[in-house]
Order: structure tokens, then sequence, then C-alpha cells
């Protein structure tokens, strides 16, 4: 398998980065351009794998789409195809075959599609028929377990003859997701209500918009993590707005806890080391994939970290709970379920006179999170290209901070 070694690089390059577009909003706009005939001039999309397998797919014109490893683009398209001219048959990778879509599909035929699992029941492959006429406009959904189920459904409401009055059922989780979606439906024109659990939206059409995608907020946690553990940094993060859609703004509180201030200027933001909290509480129900770059960082800080909010995790590209216990392991770090969805993060962290080894797990997450930890001492990365997935720079832009 290839690896990368990153070698210990204690103090980093007073740089700018240039973060990649953000995935999420990329391909959100992707959908809505679509479900408005492609009005819009679309600027600044992601580069990242899963944004332009999405721009590959949505030109196609075969049956059959093959949405890799990209867990969004297989949501979204499943919700775009039920809403289409003709049927479709959704499959991904191995790993992607294995994670479930149920509760879309489900979705989908109350709403009056046909959903067919080709395989296993409730997971990809599956072929979706259109809905020829909408059986209910009323429909549950379960808030906790997947956002990218709530936005695929949002996003074609409109393209219902009913609309829909779509109810989320318990806690909601990754909340500003949700949020994102709507803002952007609602810079294409559409109006929706979200009161309490239940969002409405009317049938409308969507309008053209000439949006701008944002740097990736989710790429900008790693730097946060180089400058929260290396001696000496000072990095500038360029393309990012202090008034995002994104939820893993989030990175600026937390980060500001584990040692990292933010201030932003007008065309991103600059993040200097600062004096860092003992102990921490953080609940990731609102921006889950943060959860990996902090629990390193407090890791290698000897932070101690109580964790909430990480239910959606195991049915992501791995499950990510497991995979930070096995290489956290590897530093003499625990991260221990204490109570029922609450972990504790117990760090006696261990560097080594050789390079630690870190397995990705086919997680662009894993690698991006663990990376950072090049500051404290060698770190080998194995399948470094999954970084692709959403930050095709990233070994180049750390080449350009560390010098390596």
């Amino acid at each position: 398998m290839e690896t990368i070694h990153l070698k210990h690089s204690p103090q980093l390059k007073a740089v700018e980065i240039p973060l990649p577009a953000s995935k999420s909003e990329s391909n959100r706009a992707l959908i809505i351009n679509a479900l408005s005939g492609n009005l819009s001039a679309l600027q600044n999309l992601s580069e990242a794998r899963d944004t332009q397998t999405m721009i590959r797919l949505l030109a196609s014109s075969e049956e059959t789409l093959d949405v890799l490893d990209a867990g969004t683009t297989m949501r979204f398209l499943t919700a775009l195809s039920a809403v289409g001219e003709t049927p479709r048959i959704l499959t991904g990778t191995a790993r992607m075959q294995q994670r479930p879509i149920k509760i879309l599909g489900d979705a989908l035929k109350s709403l009056g599609a046909k959903v067919k699992y080709l395989g296993e029941e409730g997971f990809p492959p599956l072929k979706v028929k259109p809905i020829v006429d909408q059986k209910t406009n009323s429909i549950k959904m379960q808030g906790d377990v997947s956002s990218q189920f709530i936005s695929a459904v949002l996003m074609i409401a409109p393209c219902l003859p009913q609309g829909l009055n779509l109810e989320l059922k318990g806690k909601i989780g990754s909340r500003p997701y949700i949020q994102m979606t709507l803002d952007m439906m609602r810079l294409f024109g559409i109006h929706s209500n979200w009161t309490n659990q239940t969002i409405e939206i009317k049938p409308q059409q969507y309008n053209d918009y000439p949006y701008v995608v944002e740097s990736d907020w989710s790429g900008a946690s790693y730097w946060y993590s180089f400058v929260a553990l290396a001696d000496d940094a000072k990095i500038k993060l360029k393309g990012l707005r202090q008034k995002s859609l994104q939820g893993d703004i989030a990175i600026v509180h937390m980060m500001n806890q584990l040692g990292v201030m933010s201030t932003f200027e007008a065309d991103g933001v600059v993040l200097q080391k600062i004096p860092h909290s003992n102990e921490v509480n953080f609940d990731f129900s609102d921006c889950p994939d943060l959860a990996q770059t902090i629990a390193v960082v407090c890791a290698a800080k000897k932070i101690q970290c109580t964790m909430t909010g990480l239910e959606s995790l195991v049915i992501k590209e791995t499950n990510r709970v497991k995979a930070l216990k096995k290489e956290l392991k590897k530093f003499k770090v625990k991260l221990k379920e204490v109570a029922p969805e609450v972990f504790e993060l117990r760090s006696k962290f261990e560097l080594s006179d050789t390079p630690i080894e870190i397995e990705t797990y086919d997680d662009h997450r894993m690698a991006m999170a663990f990376a950072p930890l090049c500051t404290l001492q060698g770190i080998i990365i194995k399948d470094p290209s999954v970084v692709n997935k959403s930050y095709p720079g990233f070994w180049k832009d750390i080449e350009l901070a560390t010098g390596q």
C-alpha cells in the first residue's frame, strides 16, 4: 500500500493556504441547479472527488450511476432520481454498499417513488423509479441518523406537486447542515418554514442564482490542528467567511479553547497560537466531521475531553469511533464510552523515536486528522490518496507549510 512519510516539523512557515471549496455547498448547489434546469452559473465548485463525481453523473444519461465512495452523492442523486424522468440504478464501492440508505428509501417510497434494493435490503445498490402520483405531502424521518437523508428530500420538495411537510422524529443531528440546505434553497428562490420538528415547503420553482461556493471549513479544521500543535505557527486560510452557511465554522470556538485564535480579514482568517484550556466538553451533534480533528489535538496536548454527539460516526466512510480508538491507542491514548453516547478521552500521549504508522480505513478524515502530529514526531500515513475525496491538494499544502 502507498504511504507518505511526514517528517518531524515542529515549526511552520508563515504561509497562506488556498483552501479547497466546500464540498457540502458544491454538492447542494449542483443538485439545486439541476432541479432548476441548469440555469445558474456556479463558481468555485469543489475539486474534491465527491463533487467531481456528482458533476460527471449529473451529465450522464446512463441508467446506472456509480457514485464510487461518495456518500453525499449517493443520497442526493437517489432523491433526485425520484423526481427524474427515467428509472435509475445507484451503486458504489464495496464500503458504499455497506452504508444504510433505508431511511431515505422509505421516505421516497412514502412519497410515491418505487425503490427496489438489488442486494441487501436497505443498502445500495438500489433502483429508483420516479414518482408518478404523489401519495402524500406529509412524511416523518428520523432526525439523528444522517442530515444528508433529510437534505436530499428537502431539495426535491419544491418540485413535488403537493409540496412537503417533513416531521423530524427525535433528536435532530447536524442541524446546521439542514439549515445550510434551506438557506441555499432560499437563495435560489425557495421559501420554507421550519417550526419545532416540522419543515414545510410548498410547491415552487427554483430560480437562477449566481452562487459562489465558500472555502471549506472542514478542510480548515486540520490547519487549526497544525497551529495548535506546532511550536510556532501563523497561518492564513484563504476564502473563509465569518458569516458562513457551514456548520463546521464551529471549529473557531472549539479551537479557541484548544489554543488557536482566529482573526478574520476580508479574504480569509489568520490563525495564531494562544494558551489552551486543560479540560473541555464538546457536543458534535451539529458538526460530526470535526470529531476526529478535536480528538487528536486533545490527545496530543493531554487535554481532558468529554465528547458527545458521535452517533452518526459509525456510518461514515468507516466506523470512525472504532478507527479513532485503534489509532489513538498507538500513542497511549484511550477513547472510552463512560455512559451511553458519552466518550472520555484519557491521554498519556507518548512520542516515539521512530515514525508511527497511521491506518486510514478508506477515510479521508482519518488521514488529515492525524497528519498534524508531524509537528511532534515523524508520521507515516497509509493510503494518502484518500484525501482526494475532499481535499486533493492537502499534501502539497503541507509541503508549503513545513518545507518538506
